[in-house]
Parts: C-alpha cells; structure tokens; sequence
C-alpha cells in the first residue's frame, strides 16, 4: 500500500516571507528548554502552548451547528480555517514561526492537510516514558497542589496523565502515526537534546531548511515569546520553569517512585 504524503501546496497569500513550522512533542520531554534555545534566534519564535489548534478544531465543530446547517456556506467556513495561522501570526515580527501544540494526531493532521497552507513539517520531542512519569512525579511533590485535587495518589494522577486521552498516551499516538511519515518530522531525543545540544538544534535547522544559528547553552531564559511569558499559576505551577545555568543531563532520582504496574506497562517504550 502506498504511503499517503502529508504535504500541502496551498499558495501562500498573506505572510510570504513568514514560516511557521509545529512543535509537536510529549509532556516532560524539553519543550520549554527547546524554545528557550531557539528563541535565541532573532528570527524564530517557538511558542508557548498555542490556542490556534484549538480555534481550527471550534471552526470545525461549527459544522454541527444549526446556524449553520440552516445556511450551510461550507465555502466561506472554509476561508476562514485556511487563514488562521496567516492570521493569528500576522503581526509576530519573526520570519519562522513554531507553533506547539497536539497538531500531530491522525485527527487533527487531516484538519491541517485540508488547510494549511505550507508543506506540514514537524518537530517531535520524546523521551522515554518511564523518565517522563518520573519527572511528573518530582513536579507532583514540589508542587502538590498544581494537580487536580480530586486525584490524591501518585498512582491516581498517573493514570489520567496515561489515560487514553491523557497528556502522555495522546502524544504516544502522535509519534506512532509521524513514525509512519518521516517526510513530515524529525524526531529530537530529551536526553541528547540535554547531552548535546548543538548536534540536535543542528538537526533541526537542516531539517527545516534553515540556517544554523550559533546558540549558546548556559546563562538561559525563561520563555518569553512575542513579548508574553509563560502564567503557570493558571495551567500547572512552576511547570514551565527550565534551569537557566547550562544546558545539561540530571539524573533523575524519582525513577524509583515509580507504581510497579506502570514500570511493567510502560518500561518498554523508549526512544
């Protein structure tokens, strides 16, 4: 069976010098460091988590709505979603922009094959599932209450994080699918993105056809992006919060607090 190409070839009408590129990654896996780094660059603006998916995903739902089934002008809803990202970007003063948010699921990459308008290219950030539950766990007891009080136990939070629809189990059905299309992605380990940060950004940047831009790896920033920084006292206290001394490998000393039914369910999937 032939292996149906992600990539789209709407011309470009408004923003034709301005790339925007996703950042499609799992929880705990370096984003924040990752646009950290790339926002060094003048000329990129890796975001925050982005809304812009969410607006897409509210345009298509209109679809079901009896306003519009009573005056069905799919034609102009149409023009609508096609601009979004020109739209929503039109006054960032950068010329690459990476928009991160769950762009990569079956579901949400047909809405984007159907109406973005640039070729789909993807960064994907992993990390190995148990370093991932474990640095969740150091989080849970620094900020014990930045989680939802109805879930009281390590156990009971990671199962909502590794539920179906969880952060974690929904990012693990991007990268199954992405696997299935590397014309669309690269693929960006934690652990050598914190090991050797040059290589990985370098592999980005010849990804998407950019030029390299000469980072340096200690005295970090917080994120800030178009003049807006992280609230992480509304989605996940300290959450977003990076070392800023240097970029660099720290073991991870909650391995062992890990629920052994999620050390057997999950211990296998590593990248």
């Amino acid at each position: 069976m032939n292996k149906r190409k992600l990539l789209v070839k709407h011309p470009n009408t408004e923003n034709k010098d301005k790339q925007i590129y996703f950042l499609c990654a799992m929880p705990r896996s370096g984003n924040t460091l990752f646009a950290s780094l790339m926002n060094q660059n003048p000329d990129v603006a890796v975001t925050a988590n982005s809304i812009t998916l969410e607006i897409m995903k509210k345009l298509v739902l209109l679809k079901q709505d009896d306003t519009f089934k009573n005056f069905p002008d799919e034609q102009s809803l149409n023009n609508v979603m096609d601009d979004v990202y020109n739209l929503y970007y039109k006054d960032w003063n950068y010329k690459v922009i990476i928009d991160r948010g769950p762009v990569c699921t079956p579901g949400n990459l047909r809405v984007m094959q159907k109406h973005f308008k640039q070729p789909l290219r993807c960064v994907v950030l992993v990390r190995d599932v148990l370093d991932v539950l474990a640095s969740y766990i150091k989080w849970f007891e620094t900020e014990p209450t930045a989680f939802p009080n109805q879930f009281k136990t390590i156990d009971e939070k990671l199962s909502q994080i590794m539920h179906k629809n969880g952060a974690v189990a929904k990012e693990l059905m991007s990268i199954q699918y992405l696997l299935k299309h590397p014309e669309i992605a690269v693929f960006v380990k934690y652990d050598d993105l914190v090991i050797n940060p040059e290589k990985e950004l370098r592999k980005v940047y010849t990804f998407l056809n950019l030029p390299y831009y000469h980072h340096q790896f200690t005295n970090l920033n917080q994120i800030i992006v178009n003049g807006v920084q992280y609230n992480d006292s509304i989605v996940g206290k300290n959450m977003h919060t990076i070392r800023t001394e240097k970029v660099m490998k720290v073991e991870n000393e909650y391995l062992n607090k890990i629920p052994e039914r999620f050390v057997k369910e999950y211990g296998h999937i590593r990248f």
